[in-house]
């Protein structure tokens, strides 16, 4: 049995009961656990395992696939702000899946992890904004050996990993200013109402 500490990722159910859970983990990098009866409600795991929480983990490796056998999470962090406002979640899914589009399972990566952790951190206490999202493709560029002083993040990413995430262009919607009134308010119309 491996322990480590990762952060949940995503979610998929697998059976009725048993969930996959994906998690970026320090030590192992990206793996993906089968969390048996955890869609009981009598598990031992309920109420440990939802979006973004940071567990300690124990897992056993599989000798046959990809797919290993959670044995134990303990959250440490469960970041529940995120989950309470749908441009968080949304900003904060787009940093687990760009990650999980950037790199390869079962392979170690400790500053991604650190990276991770930290913007899904700053997400739950500052909220989403633009600023954050390009500042964390900045920084994953940087660590992985693609930053250009010339070329923006997005682009760079965008040409080494093929796409971006779809979430990308709902998050940039967002994030752009209202533009549903193009004229300023004329001094008469105050009146009106």
């Amino acid at each position: 049995m491996e322990p480590t500490e990762g952060i949940i990722t995503r979610l998929t159910p697998l059976t009725e009961t048993s969930l996959i859970v994906h998690w970026f983990t320090e030590d192992a990098g990206l793996i993906k656990t089968v969390a048996k009866g955890a869609r009981r409600p009598k598990s031992p795991f309920a109420g440990r395992l939802d979006l973004f929480f940071t567990c300690s983990l124990l897992w056993s490796p599989s000798r046959r696939s990809d797919l290993h056998t959670l044995r134990e999470a303990i959250p440490s962090t469960t970041r529940s702000t995120i989950r309470q406002n749908y441009t968080a979640t949304l900003l904060a899914a787009y940093f687990c899946r760009l990650l999980e589009h950037a790199v390869e399972g079962d392979h170690p990566e400790p500053e991604l992890h650190d990276l991770l952790r930290r913007a899904l951190d700053h997400v739950d206490t500052s909220g989403a904004s633009l600023r954050a999202l390009t500042h964390f493709e900045k920084e994953l560029a940087r660590i992985l050996g693609l930053a250009s002083p010339r070329i923006r993040a997005e682009t760079v990413l965008r040409e080494a990993l093929g796409n971006l995430p779809p979430q990308r262009e709902s998050l940039l919607a967002t994030f752009a200013p209202d533009r549903s009134f193009p004229f300023p308010e004329h001094p008469s119309d105050r009146n009106k109402l």
